[in-house]
């Protein structure tokens, strides 16, 4: 699909066939039948209906679904993301390194860039939970946790730990540990894929960034065209059917923003990067724009990932970084985050 920048430019963006069935078939549906149990929704008015009408159940939140078979309140999520929070503030309020050198692959560059900037002072048992390797299979992670639970050691007289770090740290038994554990490759990790991801995306779809250009309004474009969360599910509901007759009682639903942010009913020139367009929108009030989910339900992420994709930025603007020009085309495999791979970034 060829991706429009503005002045003229075109990067093509290869999605996977799922994908590009997706916005080829359905782009422009309010609903529509996507598989025999599951129905697709992209219309702003039933995406807030549906979203309204129940909160997400413990199995609906992509980062606090049941860990070991154990369920995770609100309180113990609230406390893991307040305190890797915290370490993100902390970690914003360094300087820009000075000797940074992100050319190289992205997003594995940039999510090791900000894998050592918020966590670089972890001890390893720690830093590998936050370790893009981990993604390739849940045995890995299952190996990473089990083996640090066991054997994970304080920091030592002197020492200090990140307030992510802290919360394993207290727990009183080897089976909380490896919980905690497992919370903390849960908070830890996704800050950083998300972030690479989107600037990542960012990249292919704008640099070089005219000078007058925001980061922010970036970021905000970026989320659109590509927004790493390109999907939000619901299971069946009795609520459902209720709304919209079309919806059965067994019908689990798919919302899609990744259609509803192409939808031209609701943007203009929607496959045009033009980040001056947030000059006059508001990214948490536009009809269907949900990259961070519902605002009642709003992603508790999203204070991280916007600050730490603009300072990305600020390196990347400060460096001229831009997409090797050798690199004509680049491709969105159908994975957990839609994300350009293998992305080629040199000096300008």
């Amino acid at each position: 699909m060829p991706q429009h920048l503005a002045g003229g430019r075109t990067r093509p963006v290869e999605f996977a066939p799922r994908i590009e069935a997706l916005l080829n078939r359905h782009l422009g549906s309010p609903l529509f039948r996507l598989e025999p149990d599951t129905i697709g929704l992209a219309g702003p008015g039933l995406m807030e209906k549906v979203l309204a009408s129940r909160p997400a159940n413990p199995g609906e939140r992509p980062t606090f679904k049941p860990v070991l078979g154990r369920e995770i309140s609100r309180t113990t999520a609230s406390t893991y993301m307040q305190a890797v929070g915290a370490d993100v503030r902390t970690a914003l309020r360094r300087p820009l390194e000075p000797d940074a050198d992100l050319t190289g692959k992205w997003p594995y560059t940039a999510h090791t860039y900000l894998r050592d900037l918020v966590f670089g002072d972890e001890s390893l048992r720690f830093r590998v939970l936050v370790d893009r390797r981990l993604e390739l299979s849940p045995k890995f992670t299952w190996s990473a946790v089990a083996s640090g639970a066991a054997l994970l050691r304080g920091p030592g007289k002197g020492g200090s730990v990140s307030k992510l770090a802290g919360l394993v740290l207290d727990s009183a038994t080897y089976s909380d540990r490896r919980f905690a554990m497992y919370l903390y490759r849960r908070v830890a990790a996704p800050v950083c894929f998300t972030v690479a991801a989107l600037v990542t995306n960012a990249l292919w779809l704008g640099a070089p960034f005219g000078d007058d250009t925001p980061n922010r309004n970036v970021i905000l474009e970026a989320l659109r065209l590509l927004p790493p969360s390109w999907n939000i599910l619901r299971r069946a509901s009795p609520e459902y059917p209720e709304l919209d007759g079309r919806i059965g009682p067994d019908d689990d639903i798919l919302l899609l923003p990744l259609l509803s942010h192409r939808d031209p009913a609701l943007w203009d020139e929607p496959d045009v990067f033009l980040p001056a367009r947030w000059d006059d929108l508001d990214g948490d009030n536009h009809p269907g724009y949900l990259p961070f989910g519902p605002a009642a339900e709003r992603c508790w992420g999203r204070h991280m990932v916007l600050p730490l994709a603009e300072r990305l930025l600020d390196l990347v603007r400060r460096d001229g970084l831009v997409v090797s020009p050798d690199q004509t085309r680049a491709r969105v495999e159908l994975d957990g985050l839609l994300e350009v791979s293998e992305l080629h970034v040199v000096r300008s």
